[in-house]
């Protein structure tokens, strides 16, 4: 079967980026990986060896009584793992057949470590992260694709790609969950507009086990499953008001969402098990203290502004991706609204996040799961915009300069933010960014590239150890390397 043309050249283009994959266990992307790590070479979830091979996210903290020092294990003997398992359930496929190979090549006497931290392992993570991620990205293509011309649907789906925080967690952060929920949320929205309206009972049993997975990816993405409520909810009333209310047309569409609520369920089986092995209850979350406290109020518009990773301040190609959510509604209304709600829902559960700004993030990385969205919002605001132009060839070449520019603007950003140039966490200077973008990446542009390709793993050493300075609340000291 022969590619779309554009499609194909986003596939040249992702192959070209394969380079910048980061084989590289950092952070939350630790806790991520420990699940299939231990499950592979341990056959259990004792995460101990984790903790030993690298800057395991969970230290013992300070309790809230009079500073006494947690234990660091749960009721049920492990140590805790708050991070969703949604991600080792994609990693598998790909790092059973590598972990096989290992194992088989340590009985035959090579010397390899099949320990789940060498290479092998790490770079087959990392690379199946980026491949989950630009899947993700065709899907969001071929949705907006149904809506706009191909040539918009290809612009904005390079624009959101390279100028928003996702490059950092697609290559540089592979370990992290962002990328794997650009995938799922995607496939569950590609396929939940393909099979509208007349959705089959099998279909709704799909969609069902899509969202679970959607949930055991990233518990955020609880936001987006306001997608089929809405359309359920739209049904409902217009069936309700035919004449004699249509009971056929309701009792059918009741017992599809019940199916649907119920495989839903029976996909988040795998989060429900792990919780109740690490914690010894299904619904505990591990994620102590979220939510308001009393007195507390949300961050109602840093979460967008705020020089401390605002979606909109970090990425501005987010605006117009915004602006066309509330034009689809001349597409098709009832998509427009669904994304918007799912949006706000989604705006709400990270404004109520008592980290809002990710911490050590670039921009806000919690919206990256909305990337489909972002795609489709683009992709309609850049054909809008068009209409604009008396030519066609003169639109497209603006739209793809405004777009280029915000690209190369963004990955000089990661740059600055990956190098040290501006804080890993907390406000920035704007003026100092803003210098950095046009007199001091350029200058260092080469050597850190040079760096990057050649001495890789001496920086990302330097990283971490700067990173658990700055977790343990200590001055920045230079780190051997």
């Amino acid at each position: 079967m022969k590619l779309p043309t554009y499609l194909r050249a986003l596939v040249v283009i992702f192959l070209l980026t394969l380079p910048f994959v980061n084989p590289w266990l950092h952070g939350d992307g630790v806790g991520y990986y420990a699940y299939v790590r231990s499950l592979l070479v341990q056959h259990n979830m004792s995460f101990e060896v984790d903790k030993l091979h690298t800057s395991w996210p969970f230290e013992n903290l300070p309790s809230e009584e009079e500073g006494e020092v947690q234990t660091p294990y749960t009721p049920t003997g492990h140590l805790p793992n708050r991070y969703s398992v949604g991600p080792s359930m994609l990693w598998a496929p790909f790092l059973t057949p590598v972990h096989v190979v290992m194992v088989t090549l340590r009985k035959a006497g090579v010397n390899v470590r099949a320990d789940g931290f060498s290479l092998p392992y790490l770079l087959t993570m990392a690379l199946a992260t980026a491949l989950y991620g630009f899947v993700g990205l065709a899907f969001s293509f071929r949705l907006a694709s149904f809506y706009v011309r191909e040539q918009w649907a290809f612009l904005a789906t390079l624009g959101i790609w390279f100028a928003t925080s996702l490059p950092v967690y697609m290559y540089f952060n592979p370990s992290y969950s962002h990328a794997h929920s650009v995938f799922v949320v995607a496939l569950f929205l590609w396929y939940w507009n393909r099979t509208r309206p007349e959705r089959t009972l099998a279909q709704w049993a799909v969609l069902g086990l899509l969202s679970g997975l959607m949930l055991d990816v990233y518990y955020p993405n609880i936001a987006v499953l306001l997608v089929p409520l809405v359309e359920s909810l739209r049904r409902y009333w217009l069936e309700w008001r035919t004449p004699g209310h249509n009971w056929k047309a309701l009792r059918r569409l009741f017992a599809a969402n019940l199916l649907y609520a119920g495989l839903t369920l029976v996909a988040f089986l795998p989060t429900l098990i792990t919780r109740q092995i690490i914690y010894g209850h299904p619904w505990e979350s591990g994620y102590a203290g979220v939510g308001l406290a009393l007195g507390d109020l949300p961050a109602l518009w840093e979460p967008l502004f705020s020089s401390n990773h605002g979606l909109l301040s970090w990425t501005p190609i987010v605006i117009p991706a915004l602006v066309g959510l509330a034009f689809l509604r001349k597409y098709d209304s009832e998509l427009a609204t669904c994304s918007l709600a799912a949006f706000a829902a989604f705006y709400g559960i990270v404004e109520f996040h008592p980290d809002w700004h990710g911490l050590s993030s670039f921009g806000n990385r919690f919206f990256i799961s909305l990337t489909p969205f972002f795609i489709l919002g683009l992709a309609v605001t850049l054909q809008e915009a068009a209409h604009l132009f008396k030519r066609r060839k003169t639109a497209v070449a603006s739209a793809a300069l405004v777009v280029g520019a915000l690209i190369v603007w963004n990955l000089a950003f990661i740059f600055q933010w990956g190098n040290g140039f501006i804080p890993h966490e907390g406000p920035i200077s704007w003026k100092q960014m803003a210098y950095n973008q046009v007199q001091v990446v350029p200058r260092s542009l080469g050597s850190k590239l040079k760096s990057y390709f050649q001495n890789r793993a001496k920086m990302m050493q330097r990283i971490t150890c700067e990173d658990i300075q700055r977790e343990r609340g200590e001055s920045i000291q230079p780190c051997e390397q």
